[in-house]
Parts: structure tokens; sequence; C-alpha cells
């Protein structure tokens, strides 16, 4: 019997007893997988600057040259985006740039005078060199899968990086169900028009005033994995970038929303992989396999990603050839 297509619900148990005990074990593969077709995700249960480091080192490839860190800098008044005492030790190793692009909705990062003046009460400036992709303009780069949009609109700084760290917070998403790395390299390195162009399944190509809803939910979502697809496809074939995803201040809305809804999940870890299918896919198993409790209460996530179908942008990812659901996990804390 498979547990969300990939791991035993006795290995999704074990995932969880880490809290317990630590026992963290390898995910197992159902009969029709093998070693060589599973990713690898790498697992810390520790949230720190040192293991945040330590996992990127696990990861086995080093980035180089002009080194762009794709995190969210958090809307104005939301308290759960990844602080930068967290982040910071990771982005001098690589001696990387915090980069990020304008919002698509109102708030305040929705014009870059506000944005940057969130990233500074945020604590990103001057503790990091910080870069708005999206300030002086914009361009296109190719999708594979063109169900959606024909192509993704990025930030024109995104031509200055020769290798991207996507460095996300794992939590959940008042549109997409489900905010991952997926998300983070899809409407994260989309420009203001870009992020419309997605969120619209392609209907909407420029920004004037608000991007305008249109019915089409899992047109959204499958225009989030092909823009995802895109961004990796762009440094060098995926060979250039590497996903992380902290799971810590989980609450059902995204870092976007300046006033989201209370923690209810406790701090679980830090995952990584090449993969950013196999790493989405994780995170959601973790979720998924949880004990409900009173101080660790998964099911408003778990109800957030059901209602916004949000693992559909998973499944969509892995069929277009982003990357496959199905992994192992090694725990990097028993080596």
């Amino acid at each position: 019997m498979k547990a969300m297509g990939l791991i035993t619900l006795l290995t999704v148990g074990t995932l969880m007893c880490g809290a317990c005990g630590n026992k963290t074990a390898k995910a197992n593969l159902t009969e029709t997988d093998s070693m060589e077709t599973a990713a690898t995700v790498f697992l810390t249960r520790e949230i720190s600057p040192e293991a945040l480091v330590r996992i990127y080192k696990a990861l086995g490839r080093e980035a180089t040259g002009n080194v762009a860190v794709k995190i969210s800098t958090g809307e104005s008044g939301n308290p759960n985006y990844l602080k930068p005492e967290l982040i910071k030790q990771l982005v001098d190793e690589v001696q990387g740039t915090i980069v990020e692009c304008n919002t698509a909705y109102d708030g305040k990062r929705n014009t870059s005078e506000a944005h940057w003046q969130t990233i500074r009460d945020h604590g990103f400036l001057p503790a990091f060199k910080v870069d708005l992709m999206d300030e002086e303009g914009e361009f296109n780069i190719p999708v594979q899968d063109t169900t959606h949009i024909k192509y993704d609109i990025v930030g024109s700084h995104l031509k200055n990086y020769d290798f991207m760290i996507n460095l996300a917070h794992f939590k959940g998403h008042p549109m997409g169900g489900l905010g991952g790395v997926l998300k983070n390299a899809s409407i994260g390195v989309a420009s203001a028009n870009g992020k419309a162009y997605i969120h619209t399944a392609g209907y909407q190509q420029v920004l004037e005033g608000l991007w305008e809803h249109v019915e089409d939910q899992d047109g959204f979502l499958e225009s989030m994995a092909a823009a995802a697809q895109a961004v990796h496809d762009y440094f060098d074939g995926g060979k250039k970038v590497i996903y992380i995803s902290v799971m810590n201040n989980m609450t059902v809305d995204c870092d976007c929303v300046a006033t989201p809804e209370p923690v209810k999940l406790k701090d679980y870890g830090i995952l990584a992989s090449l993969d950013p299918v196999a790493l989405d896919q994780a995170c959601v198993d973790i979720i998924m396999g949880m004990e409900p409790s009173e101080d660790n209460d998964n099911q408003p996530l778990i109800a957030r990603i059901r209602e916004q179908h949000g693992t559909h942008t998973i499944d969509h990812a892995e069929k277009i050839g982003l990357g496959s659901k199905h992994y192992t996990i090694v725990n990097i804390d028993e080596q």
C-alpha cells in the first residue's frame, strides 16, 4: 500500500518520531521504484544558521560565480518570513545576493520604493546585498510547457547571476494551497507582470493596477509549475541551482499575507534537494503524516492544501519533467 504515492505509512510515522528520538529513516520506495530513479532529499531537524550551512554542503553542489539567494522578504506586518539572523551564515558562505521581485497585489512590496522600505524594516539591509530584480525591467525566458503561459516573465537582473539558491519557507498559501520551492521559483522570480501572467494562467500579460482574477485554479497551478521549470532550465538546465526549504513558523498563509493566521504547527526542520519536485513532495508528506495534537495541529494546513488543490502544482511539475515525486530521505543529523 502506498502512502501519498511515495513512502509507506510506517516511514511517515518514523519521520514524525524524529521529534521524540530523532530516528528519521530513509523514505521507503515502492516496488516499482529504484534507488537510481529516486531523488535524494536531505533533512536536519535542527533549525539554525549552522544547520543551514551543513545541509547546503550535504547537497554536494557548490554555489559559484555570482550567486542569487532567492527568498521572500515577507509582507510588512508578517512575522513568519525567514529571518536575517537565520540565513546570514549561508549567504555569507556563498557570498550571495538576496534577490526578490515586486508583488502584483496591494501592499508594502508592490512598488520598488515600498519594497525597499520593507526590506529595511525586516533587517535585510544593511546585513546583505539585496537586489530587486525587476526594478529596472524584465525579460522573457522560454518555458517547455506552453499549455497556459508561452514564456516566463522575470526580472531583468536575473541575467546578472550564474547560480541560484532557492531558499524557501514552507507554509500554506491562500491561493496556491502551499508555498515551497516551486512557488519560490515561479511566482518569486517573476516580475510583477510575470506574477499576473502566471496567476491568470496566461490571460493577463501586463499588470494594469491589479491582476484580474480568472477562474482557472488548475491552470494557475500548472502555470506555476511551468514557470518553475523555466527558471530551473535557465540555470544551465538545473545544474546551477539548488533547493532548500525551512519548515518553521508554518501557518496556512503565505509570507505575502500581512496578517497571517496563527502558527499551529511546531517547527520541524530544514530539507534540501537538487530536485524541487521531490523536495516539495517531501514537505507535504511530512505535514500529511503528522499525528495531530493540541500543540501541533496539522489539520488547518492540510485543509488549505486540499481546498486549493495545492498538490496539483507538484503533480504537474513531475508530469512536465521538472523532477520526481519519488525520493529517499537522508538525515544528516545521523551522519
